[in-house]
This record gives C-alpha cells, structure tokens and sequence, in this order.
C-alpha cells in the first residue's frame, strides 16, 4: 500500500460490526491493517461498535430487524415465497440501496468491503442492495466471506435460489473475492465459478499477550475454582456444532478434580442445545459451568455487582483449551488458545484438517470422540509443565509463521495492488 495508493477511504459493510462473534473480530483486524498503512475506515452497519464519527448506522441492516427476520422467516424451508414477499424484499432493498448510496457520499468511499454480507443470508435485502450498487458504480470492492448458505442446512431449502445465484456472492467484475479456508475457495469456484484468494483468520503474533493485570488477577477466585482444581476452558457459544458433549465426556473421564468453564451463551440459535449439555454433566458428575453473565468484549459490572471479564481475561488462567467443534469456518479459539499459549484438545474437523493440522501444530486431537488414547495425551500434559511449556512455544511459533497480521498484511497488498 503506501502514500501513493489511490484508495483513501474504505468502508466496511454488514449486518452487524460490534461485540465478539467472528466477523466482527476479522473485519477489525483487516481495518487496524489498513489504517497502519494509512487509510481510513468507515463502518455500515445495523450494529456498530466503531467510533461514532466514522459510522453509518441504519436499523433495517441488521439481521434482527423486526421486517429482515419475518423476510428470513417466511424464505427458508419453502421454496414458494408469494409476491408480497417478493415486494417487501424489493422495497427493503431500495430502501438499503439509497442509504449505502449516501454512506459512500459522505464518506467518500473509495473501496467496499462487504463482511459477509454477500456470502450467507441472514439479511436477503442487504445482500441484494450490495450487490445492485456495485453493479451499478463498478466501486472497487473486497468481498469477505465467512461461511456460505450452502454450508448450512437451514438455507438448503428456500424460496430465494434466483436471489441466492445473483448476490451470495455475486459474480461482478469489480469484486475481488476472499475466503478463509481452502475448502470455501475450491467450492466457490465448483459452485459460481469465482475465484478467490485465501486469507485465513490471524491474530497478532507479533505482539504477545500483556501479562495478568490486578483487575483479572481474581479469575479463578471469581469462578470459584479452588487452588487444587483444575481449569479447563470451553471458549465458545453454546451450540450444537461446537460438539461440547465431548468436553464433558473428555474431563469426566480425566478423573481429576475440575471445572468444565463455558464462557459464552447459546445466542439465537435455541437453548434446547444448552439444556443437553447440563443434563449430560450431571449425569457424569461433571461441573460444568456456564458464565456468559461475567464474560462480555468489556470489563465492568452486572447488575447485583459482580466483576465483568473480557475473554482475553480469562484465558491466561486456564490449565487447558477445549475445542471439540464438529464444523468451523476456520477456527478463532483455536488461534487464541494457541496465543494465549494454552494446551488444546481439538476435534478433526474438517478445516482444521485441511488448513490448520498440515501446519504442524501439537494439540491433543480426538477425531469425533473421546479416546483412551487421547485421555492419556490429555493427562500427560496436564502432568508434565515442561513438556506442556516445549509444546506451547512450538505453536506459537508456527502460528506467527502462518497466522499473524503479517500474514494478512502481505494479503492485503497483493489484493489492492492494482489499486496504487
């Protein structure tokens, strides 16, 4: 990039830019990438956590809005959708199209980047909006996707396929398309014939976490663990595909005196998941605890009083990293673990098999359950500091090799290259 870079302004857009799911957390990686090499990024969202100055915030970009979740509703497990949902469809989109039209103007925007807006259809005008103004200007544009519809089952069936084939993604020429896995790029190209680039997840390597300050030092204390107990670390949401019944069956089968920590809450996707995972623990002995109430993307305090933790928090108390996922798009509590220089027990799912695994990393892996072999792995490290420390620092210098800012960095040149 550089100070002879035509592009100035860049201007992120989706459904929603805040908090700690994990397109957020990219879509601020990639903009603290761009803003070091001296460009300014602009935010359009329905949820928005950026600075104020610099932000577009409009109620009918989010995938809640009452109006975009009846449109979700009424397009998914049909495959008719009537014309009144066809109208409404339309006139949100124009409503959406007129808006981006006016956070392009204020902000002179030079280049878009849509994250994950035109990749999975959680919000059907949004997408289409996107996608008809690009065609319409030929905006230089950088298209992020994350997961598409195809990977999940609840959009295999819908009444929106000619929406679907025209926008996530659409096959325009000013649009350079991203994907995080080697999986994504091969199937994009199979299903639209598009081609991408690979840009996996990253954090920053380079710069080694800060030690605990006063304010975390109480973790443990906090969570109740005692001094002779275990902490064994759950870092994601409740659901189903992060596969927690291993976890359970993984630290009951330890024997060990332990805590089971869930750090974040089932979201929008049910609580009959959560329910399992409680019943199954107490049919194991196991105790599990759930602890989103304390856990948030900023310290501070509930409302009885009790101390707020970020997840970066957390993490250095842990003695181990569950992560038993049966699907990932890629895999971010995989790479903090590794950060945060925690040993990891991870499921071979199928990306961490194809991208993560060749790398050469060393974590205790269990291929769609819990082994006896894999206890012994499991308990070996918990045992043995030193081989816990060479096993730790191995991965992180592997993850700094192929997962850190500089990695995206170099990415990020190569794609804006011919705009210089």
């Amino acid at each position: 990039m550089g100070n002879e870079t035509k592009i100035k302004n860049v201007g992120f857009i989706s459904v929603r830019l805040a908090g700690t799911d994990g397109v957020s957390l990219e879509a601020a990686k990639w903009a603290d990438v761009f803003e070091k090499e001296g460009l300014t990024c602009y935010y359009f969202a329905g949820e928005i956590d950026r600075p104020a100055e610099r932000s577009y915030l409009l109620d009918e970009a989010h995938f809640n809005h009452p109006d975009i979740r009846d449109i979700f509703t009424n397009c998914f497990g049909t495959s008719i959708r009537g014309r009144f949902l066809t109208q409404k469809i339309q006139r949100l989109k124009s409503l959406i199209k007129d808006h981006l039209y006016k956070f392009i103007e204020k902000f002179d925007i030079d280049i878009l980047v849509p994250q994950n807006a035109l990749t999975i259809p959680l919000n059907v005008p949004l997408g289409l909006a996107v996608t008809e103004l690009i065609a319409e200007i030929g905006i230089h544009t950088i298209a992020h996707h994350h997961d598409f519809f195809w990977e999940r089952t609840r959009f295999l069936t819908s009444a929106i396929q000619d929406y679907l084939n025209m926008a996530f993604p659409p096959p325009l020429p000013s649009i350079k398309h991203v994907v995080i896995n080697s999986s994504a790029d091969k199937q994009l190209g199979l299903r639209m014939g598009i081609s991408s680039t690979i840009i996996p997840n990253v954090m920053d390597f380079e710069t080694p976490p800060p030690p605990v300050d006063d304010y975390a030092s109480d973790v443990r204390h906090a969570l109740g663990i005692e001094p002779d107990e275990l902490f064994i670390l759950q870092p994601t949401r409740v659901v189903e595909r992060k596969g927690i019944e291993h976890a359970v069956e993984l630290v009951h089968r330890l024997n060990i005196k332990a805590k089971l920590v869930i750090s974040h809450a089932s979201g929008d996707e049910g609580h009959e998941y959560e329910v399992r995972i409680r019943e199954y623990s107490n049919m194991l002995g196991v105790n599990t605890l759930f602890v989103s109430d304390i856990i948030n993307e900023q310290r501070g305090r509930t409302a009885s009083g009790k101390k707020i933790y970020t997840l970066d928090d957390i993490y250095p108390h842990a003695d181990l990293i569950t992560y038993p996922s049966n699907f990932e798009g890629f895999g971010n509590a995989f790479l903090e673990a590794i950060y945060f220089k925690k040993p990891i027990v991870v499921n071979n799912y199928s990306i961490y098999a194809s991208d993560i695994k060749p790398r050469g990393f060393s974590v205790v892996e269990i291929d769609g359950f819990v082994t006896d072999d894999s206890i012994k792995q499991t308990r070996n490290i918990l045992n043995d500091k030193e081989l816990t420390r060479k096993m730790v620092e191995h991965n992180y210098k592997i993850a700094t090799r192929y997962f850190s800012y500089s990695v995206l960095q170099g990415k990020l040149k190569h794609l804006l290259s011919e705009y210089m």
